[in-house]
């Protein structure tokens, strides 16, 4: 009767979604499930209520800032032409074939991604794709297997609310979620290789895929460690898609950059160095603990900031920009706030921790379940961060059970919520409308869910193996 009452409000989030209402709405039905089950069977004192409240209050606000600073700054690139000039760059730079697939797939998208967050990486790849010759549905495919660090999308807020629900530091989550990332962007490479080019065998085109995808990996791994995961899946991106460029300069292919694109690339030239210097200065200084390096340390500074200074700089587009983050923001906050909720309510009330011990009782088979469960989540929420909210809590419950390494269960976990946003109905929807083959939906997500599944159970057999 308790296990069942305690995932009472998951298959309240899963029903709604699956009935195709709105990430909020299924959010506020976990609520209103929750809170009665809570209130009868899972009671909370009030003192620890309010504890929990003052702990998750922080935390909210700089996730909604985040999503907000990210939001705005997608929509401001887009509607100045920054994005457009900076992708005519792209295929001016990179040419025609094998090479400038990989580039959107490895480099371009997940830098997108990682500085604004909510599919706009693949948004912007699918496009470019359309632009290098590529059929619709290949360019739709290839555009969504570019989203395979979403973990570091927007800067990593899902990954954040994740360390917070399960106790794991935000950066040594981030190299376990780097490690276990290792099938999907290997995955990613080998399928976007294969769809991406006619020439060459076979073998030859799924080893550049994969030689693409291990320089990706390295590199987010290596900022990772270096850096920290705030800037992780940007300057991983962004040294992928150097790489491939240089690449091409080699081969004698012209990397000549105007006055306008200089201009374009001034925004993420701020946001990237903004963070690098707040991040390594401060921890260099001691003063990661001060009280500016809240501020300064935070993706949302310097999002706003480039996006402050992006619209003062081209004028006119304020208000366009202000009306439409706002409503972007208003679909995407609250959700991602009740999400938290739910989350935060089902762990402090001990909810969690009883629908752990249920799973913990298939004993080491429970294992390989963790990035699986993680991905079904992932699937159906289209969000890092929902998913997060949603399960992160009882995963982290789940691996205390089984008596494994925290770090690195919780590594998988974060990881197969991630991979499976590339398949979920609401991206491939708009990948599939930008290819303009609106008809392709279906086909595209069961490419799409085969790439997903054979990552999602590697990561399930190495937690077996290694956890």
């Amino acid at each position: 009767m308790t296990a069942l009452a305690a995932i009472a409000p998951i298959l309240a989030v899963l029903l709604a979604l699956v009935l195709g209402r709105s990430a909020r709405t299924a959010a506020l039905a976990g609520l209103l499930v929750a809170v009665p089950v809570v209130w009868t069977l899972f009671p909370v004192p009030g003192a620890q209520l309010l504890a929990v409240g003052r702990d998750w209050l922080p935390v909210t606000v700089e996730v909604v800032l985040i999503l907000g600073g990210g939001i705005a700054f997608a929509e401001a690139g887009r509607r100045t032409g920054v994005q457009g000039e900076l992708s005519a760059w792209l295929v001016r730079a990179l040419g025609s074939g094998l090479a400038p697939v990989l580039a959107i797939v490895h480099g371009f998208t997940p830098l997108i991604e990682s500085l604004t967050g909510y599919g706009i990486g693949a948004a912007l790849a699918v496009p470019l794709l359309c632009s290098l010759g590529l059929p619709g549905r290949r360019a739709a495919t290839i555009g969504l297997l570019g989203l395979c660090t979403v973990p570091w999308g927007s800067m990593g807020p899902g990954t954040l609310i994740a360390s917070q629900l399960s106790g794991v530091g935000f950066d040594a989550l981030g190299v376990t979620t780097a490690l276990f990332n290792l099938p999907v962007v290997l995955g990613a490479g080998v399928v976007a290789a294969l769809l991406g080019s006619a020439r060459g065998t076979r073998l030859r085109r799924a080893s550049a895929g994969l030689a693409s995808g291990l320089f990706l990996w390295g590199a987010v791994l290596g900022v990772n460690l270096l850096v920290g995961t705030a800037l992780a899946g940007a300057l991983g991106g962004l040294l992928t898609l150097l790489g491939h460029c240089l690449l091409r300069a080699l081969g004698g292919h012209s990397l000549a950059v105007t006055r306008a694109t200089g201009a374009a690339a001034v925004p993420y030239a701020i946001i990237l160095l903004g963070m690098l210097l707040a991040t390594v200065g401060l921890r260099a200084a001691g003063l990661a603990d001060a009280p500016a390096a809240a501020v300064l340390g935070s993706p949302a500074c310097w999002l706003f900031l480039a996006t402050g200074l992006l619209l003062a700089a081209r004028r006119g587009h304020l208000r366009p920009v202000l009306s439409g983050a706002a409503r972007m923001w208003a679909r995407v906050a609250p959700s991602t706030v009740c999400f938290i909720a739910l989350g935060a309510l089902m762990g402090a009330s001990g909810m969690t921790i009883e629908l752990a011990h249920r799973v913990a009782a298939l004993g080491p088979a429970a294992l390989a379940l963790i990035p699986i469960i993680a991905a079904f989540g992932g699937f159906l929420t289209g969000s890092n961060s929902g998913a997060n909210a949603l399960a992160a809590g009882a995963q982290a419950d789940l691996a205390r059970s089984l008596g494994v390494d925290l770090a690195a269960a919780m590594g998988a976990h974060n990881a197969g919520a991630a991979a499976a946003i590339m398949s979920a109905p609401a991206r491939v929807e708009l990948a599939t409308q930008l290819a303009r083959v609106p008809e392709a939906r279906g086909a595209v997500q069961r490419q799409l869910l085969l790439v997903v599944g054979v990552a999602v159970g590697l990561m399930g057999a190495a937690c077996l193996a290694l956890l």
